[in-house]
């Protein structure tokens, strides 16, 4: 089984080591913006639930950016299968479904990992300092691999780039601004709150942000996100079986 897991992700490995330099610059880019706009713009003179603003954004920037990272993999899949038919190569090789999913998903978690450590060099830059809690590590690989899945379902699912736009104006962008990223989802009128607590999202920022600023980890949410990625998982397997038919 493990032999079709590592050709494909030795396959995805080896094309980002051709264009690392262009993805780890473009990635580095954003979260930097957001730490000079908000983290100087309001720097340590605003509080949010006792917390320095920059240093409640900061989990925040690493669940967006991880995010970004771990399902953007959905646009690469989709340019293989569109324009190279690397995905159709997957599908006629002798490896199996769960292998193929595993092996996409890995490579969004390595790419989404890279993030991770760039926004922890930004944090020691801007003096921030972080409590770091050891469920952050399982945390941020449960969140990966979640949106990881859910990029390969629907890479699987749509028909063209403009579909692919389509769910990334309204599924992910609202998610990323409205599930606590940077600012409590409290504060939220009750309807949208409402709604972000069906997001997947909403309860990786909580988990993470709690493992990384002393706060209290709540093992319910860290669950909640795991059944998400089970789910995703599944529907990740699906899809792949739905294009082989």
């Amino acid at each position: 089984m493990f032999n079709g897991f590592h050709g494909v992700l030795y396959r995805e490995l080896h094309v980002f080591s051709k264009k690392a330099k262009k993805q780890v610059l473009a990635s580095s880019l954003s979260p930097l913006l957001f730490l000079i706009a908000f983290g100087w713009g309001f720097g340590r003179e605003v509080t949010v639930n006792g917390l320095p603003y920059i240093s409640f954004l900061i989990p925040g920037l690493i669940t967006m950016s991880t995010l970004n990272q771990s399902y953007g993999i959905s646009q690469e899949i989709n340019i293989t299968r569109f324009y190279f038919h690397v995905f159709d190569e997957f599908l006629i090789a002798p490896i199996t479904h769960v292998e193929i999913v595993l092996g996409e998903a890995f490579y969004g978690i390595f790419k989404a990992l890279i993030s991770t450590i760039l926004i922890f060099i930004y944090a020691a830059l801007f003096g921030v300092e972080l409590l770091f809690n050891p469920v952050f590590l399982l945390a941020i690989l449960v969140h990966t691999f979640l949106f990881a899945t859910l990029g390969i379902t629907m890479a699987m699912l749509v028909r063209d780039h403009g579909s692919q736009a389509t769910v990334n104006t309204f599924v992910i962008t609202p998610m990323i601004f409205l599930c606590g990223t940077f600012f409590p989802v409290d504060k939220l009128p009750a309807v949208f709150k409402a709604i972000v607590y069906f997001l997947p999202l909403t309860y990786s920022t909580k988990v993470i942000r709690a493992s990384l600023t002393g706060g209290e980890v709540d093992l319910l949410y860290l669950g909640i996100i795991t059944l998400f990625a089970v789910a995703f998982f599944c529907t990740a397997l699906w899809a792949v079986k739905r294009v082989e038919a």
